[in-house]
């Protein structure tokens, strides 16, 4: 069934990320959400929020951008997260993420049954299953998806091994970048020889279809089934790093639901990761004809 209006359903963290410069609304899934949005595709973001001021900016601030926020629940006791990010001289981010927030609390509901199955696809990541609550859902959530795509990103301590094993038996698609291949594979307790061999071993591990590799200035590699695939980055000159990988997953997102070539989903994914980079932010204010623009400009 070709559904009508076709929309992406992102699932975690929604959160301020604290910045030596001020707070902006962020998290993984959210980042990718916005980007998704932004390239003109229908997304539902769910997630939890603190009845507190906090929530209630983030929520405003969310709706202002055009998105709903209408499976994005109110947690009475537990506060709205914030993260405090710092970015060192080579311009990349690290995270001290808050424990017990409103989004470890994400209630499974029954409306989520239509919301889920009727999604060209499920968004998820690992950090966000990191508490028993929301990880129950998550596990519900994954039964109803129809395309399942597991954006990795590791941010310790939050790490837990045996997770992430289940996450990818479970996942029709999952994005990576080196290190967290790096370190599956050593999850595994398996050698690290070469890309080819481990997303070969990983794909055939967990019966994946298909597995993202982001290597930052070196590209990205696209494993399907028995093909692959070796994308230059686009040259440009990096603001700061902050939901680079994010921006990346959204352009994929984007386009593979579309059915398009590998070519054109990775280009697209390639080109928008590239155009976030150079600017500050992970959820900056553009349009989707400036984003062309630099495409064009770009040679892309």
């Amino acid at each position: 069934m070709i559904n009508e209006n076709p929309y992406v359903v992102c699932f975690g963290e929604v959160l301020w990320d604290i910045f030596p410069q001020g707070s902006k609304a962020g998290g993984a899934p959210f980042n990718a959400a916005y980007n998704i949005y932004k390239s003109g595709t229908d997304v539902k973001m769910l997630s939890r929020v603190g009845n507190d001021e906090l929530g209630s900016k983030l929520l405003k601030q969310i709706e202002g951008w055009g998105l709903t926020t209408e499976y994005i629940q109110i947690d009475e006791e537990k506060p709205t997260s914030t993260v405090v990010a710092k970015i060192d001289e080579h311009n990349e981010a690290t995270y001290d993420i808050i424990n017990h927030v409103a989004w470890d609390y994400i209630e499974f509901l029954p409306e989520h049954e239509s919301l889920i199955s009727n999604a060209e696809a499920f968004v998820f990541g690992s950090l966000s299953a990191r508490n028993e609550k929301t990880r129950e859902t998550l596990f519900k959530l994954l039964e109803l998806a129809r395309l399942k795509i597991f954006d990795v990103n590791f941010r310790p301590p939050f790490i837990d091994i045996n997770l992430i094993k289940e996450l990818l038996h479970k996942a029709d698609i999952v994005k990576m970048n080196k290190a967290e291949m790096k370190q599956i594979m050593q999850f595994l307790s398996e050698e690290y020889k070469s890309e080819d061999e481990s997303a070969a071993y990983i794909q055939n591990h967990f019966n994946i279809k298909e597995i993202v590799l982001t290597k930052g200035s070196k590209g990205a590699r696209y494993f399907v089934e028995n093909h692959n695939y070796g994308f230059t980055a686009v040259p440009i000159t990096i603001v700061d790093t902050v939901g680079s990988g994010d921006s990346f997953l959204a352009g994929f997102i984007s386009k593979r639901i579309q059915n398009k070539s590998p070519e054109e989903i990775m280009t697209e994914a390639i080109s928008l990761g590239a155009f976030i980079t150079s600017k500050a932010g992970a959820c900056p204010d553009y349009t989707k004809e400036e984003f062309q623009k630099f495409k064009v400009n770009n040679e892309i």
